[in-house]
């Protein structure tokens, strides 16, 4: 299980501004329901550009509720250009600390308070498609999301982009794109004498053992997938794991579904990766020869 702050769990139980304002100045949508992860944003602000009121909806878990609750508290009073000098960072620290794997929740609530601005400033609408084409399809990841990222948290390694942005998190084609997107900044920052310190390295990616990839593989399913699934009447049972191949058994309306391979990959496959390793792959048992 997640190791939150007390500050993070009152702000989940308690979220603060939910609901929605009346002709808002300004509304940010991020993220999708199909992504498992989506907030949309809204305020009023006076003549000198201050946020009078703002307001929050987030579908999502503990910590996007929690992000997105501390970060309506974080802007209520300031300025748009003060409100858009917080960083995810700073939302992160309001809350306690967020886990390393729950840190695209503070970033969601710093993309839809930008987009919340640009809506209010360019006329942009919630929904149009923001200035850079998207890199990672499965979560609507665009490069400008990366790119923020990195910059503004030091992010060096593919992993630690999907823990902060989900991007690579699905079907893992996007990774190189966004490798290419680290190298590219990497070598900015190179050419321009910024060498990383001795102490900077980058952070591996974490070992696990077997025992205890199987535990958190079966931890994530119980609290992450399978509340979902028995809602319409479908389950799934992981059968083995194998090394970075996870075989499962779909149960109930899922095992007769015409989605399931949907389910299979979209969902069960991509929660997966997001919380336990970008490196596992998800096959139904009766899948299994076809998959090795």
């Amino acid at each position: 299980m997640w190791d939150y702050t007390e500050v993070m769990m009152d702000h989940f139980r308690q979220p603060r501004n939910v609901g929605s304002l009346e002709n808002p100045d300004g509304v940010g949508k991020v993220g999708s329901l199909a992504c498992g992860d989506a907030l949309m944003l809204m305020f009023k602000v006076d003549g000198e550009e201050r946020i009078t009121e703002v307001k929050f909806q987030t579908f999502g878990c503990a910590s996007a509720i929690a992000s997105s609750s501390a970060l309506t508290e974080m802007i209520k009073g300031k300025t748009l250009d003060e409100a858009l000098a917080i960083t995810n960072q700073d939302i992160a620290e309001f809350l306690g600390g967020l886990p390393e794997q729950k840190m695209h929740c503070s970033v969601m609530g710093r993309d839809a308070l930008q987009a919340a601005v640009d809506n209010y400033r360019k006329g942009d609408s919630a929904e149009k498609q923001r200035d850079s084409d998207v890199v990672c399809n499965c979560f609507g990841v665009t490069a400008m999301d990366i790119e923020r990222a990195i910059n503004e948290n030091a992010l060096t390694t593919v992993e630690e982009v999907t823990n902060y942005t989900k991007a690579g998190g699905g079907c893992g084609n996007c990774h190189e794109d966004i490798q290419a997107i680290i190298n590219r900044l990497t070598r900015h920052d190179h050419d321009h004498g910024e060498a990383p310190k001795a102490d900077e390295a980058p952070r591996r990616p974490r070992k696990m053992t077997t025992i205890q990839k199987i535990r958190l593989i079966e931890e994530t399913l119980e609290r992450e997938i399978r509340p979902s699934l028995r809602q319409d009447g479908g389950d799934i049972e992981l059968v083995d794991v194998d090394g970075d191949l996870v075989v499962v058994s779909l149960r109930g309306t899922c095992s007769r579904c015409k989605v399931s391979q949907f389910t299979l990959k979209d969902v069960v496959e991509a929660k997966l990766r997001e919380f336990v390793s970008i490196s596992l792959r998800v096959v139904e048992e009766n899948q299994l020869e076809e998959a090795q």
